[in-house]
C-alpha cells in the first residue's frame, strides 16, 4: 500500500511571503516521512470546495519543480491537469522536464477539465464536454508517441504536430506514469483502460462499483487490470492534531479491501498531515489491496 499527500491550499498565516517556506516544509516533511507521492491541484483559481477563488493558488508545475529541488525520493504530480490548459506537446515537454530534473519522479496526472470559471477568467478555451474528451484522448496518444521517441507527424482532429520531438527523454522508463482522474464510466474509465498506468477515484461508496467498471473496460481493451494502479483521494477537514494514526490506518485498510493501491490524503484546513501519514504508513506497508 502506498500513501501520498495532496496540498490543495496555499493560504498560510503571514501572507504570500510565507508560501515558499511553508509549502517547502510540507514537501520536505512528506519526503522524510516516507510518503510515496506529493500532489498539487492544477488550478489557477482556488476551487469552491476548498475556499474562495481569490485565495492564493500556485501554478502546478512550477510548484512541483520547487518541491523536486527540496526532496529526494517522493514522486510528484498534479491531481490533475485539465487537458485544455496546455497544448499537448508543451505538456509532455513540461512533465518530461520535471522528470529529468527530479531524477525520474514525475507523474502525468490528467483529466478532461471542469472548472469553467477559471477558464473564462483567464481566457482559456473551454469547449463542450464531448470535445474535451476528444482532446483528452488525442493528448494521451501524443504523450505515448513522444515518450516512445516517435517524431512522425501527428494528425488529429484537434491537434496537429509536425515533428513531436522530445529531447531529452524522461529518466523514468518507459515513461512517467500516466494517471487519469475521474470516474465517468463510459469515457474516463475506458481511457484509463486504454492509455493509463493509474486512475484516481474519490473515496465514496461508489468506488467498488467504479473499479468493477474499470475491470470490464480492461477486458474489452485486452488490458491486464492488475497493471493499473488504483489511487483514491481522501479529503479530510480535520485540523492539525485532530486526525489520528489509527483513523488513517482504518481508512487505508478499508480502501485496500476495495482494491485501492495508493491512498492520497488531501487536507484543506491545516497543513501538518505528513507526520501522521508517515506513522500510519509504517503500520500499513504490508497491506495488500484486494485483487493484487
Amino acid at each position: 500500500m502506498r500513501i501520498g499527500l495532496q496540498v490543495p491550499s496555499f493560504t498560510f498565516s503571514g501572507g504570500p511571503e510565507r508560501i515558499a517556506a511553508e509549502y517547502g516544509r510540507m514537501a520536505r516533511e512528506a519526503d522524510q516521512a516516507g510518503l510515496h507521492s506529493l500532489w498539487v491541484m492544477d488550478h489557477f483559481f482556488q476551487i469552491a470546495v476548498v475556499g474562495p477563488a481569490e485565495e492564493p493558488m500556485l501554478e502546478g508545475y512550477t510548484a512541483l519543480a520547487y518541491a523536486a529541488a527540496l526532496t529526494e525520493k517522493i514522486t510528484l504530480g498534479t491531481l490533475v491537469t485539465g487537458v485544455t490548459y496546455r497544448h499537448p506537446g508543451i505538456l509532455v515537454k513540461t512533465v518530461t522536464t520535471l522528470d529529468v530534473l527530479s531524477g525520474g519522479r514525475a507523474w502525468l496526472g490528467i483529466g478532461a477539465a471542469w472548472n469553467d470559471e477559471e477558464s473564462r477568467g483567464l481566457g482559456i478555451p473551454f469547449p463542450p464536454t464531448a470535445e474535451r474528451f476528444e482532446r483528452l484522448e488525442e493528448t494521451l496518444r501524443i504523450a505515448h508517441q513522444m515518450w516512445k521517441g516517435d517524431e512522425s507527424a501527428f494528425e488529429g482532429v484537434h491537434y496537429r504536430l509536425e515533428r513531436p520531438l522530445n529531447s531529452p527523454q524522461p529518466v523514468r522508463r518507459p515513461h512517467p506514469p500516466i494517471l487519469i482522474g475521474g470516474s465517468g464510466e463510459k469515457k474516463t474509465l475506458r481511457l484509463v483502460a486504454k492509455y493509463a498506468d493509474a486512475c484516481n477515484i474519490f473515496d465514496t461508496e461508489e468506488l467498488p462499483r467504479k473499479l468493477d467498471v474499470l475491470r470490464e473496460h480492461c477486458e474489452r481493451e485486452g488490458r491486464d487490470y492488475a497493471e493499473i494502479e488504483k489511487t483514491s483521494l481522501v479529503v479530510t477537514d480535520s485540523r492539525p492534531g485532530e486526525l489520528s494514526v489509527d483513523q488513517v490506518v482504518d481508512t487505508v485498510g478499508r480502501l485496500a479491501e476495495s482494491g485501492v493501491d495508493h491512498v492520497i490524503y488531501s487536507q484543506a484546513t491545516g497543513h501538518d498531515l505528513a507526520g501522521v501519514l508517515g506513522e500510519a504508513l509504517a503500520q500499513t506497508e504490508k497491506i495488500t489491496p484486494a485483487g493484487r
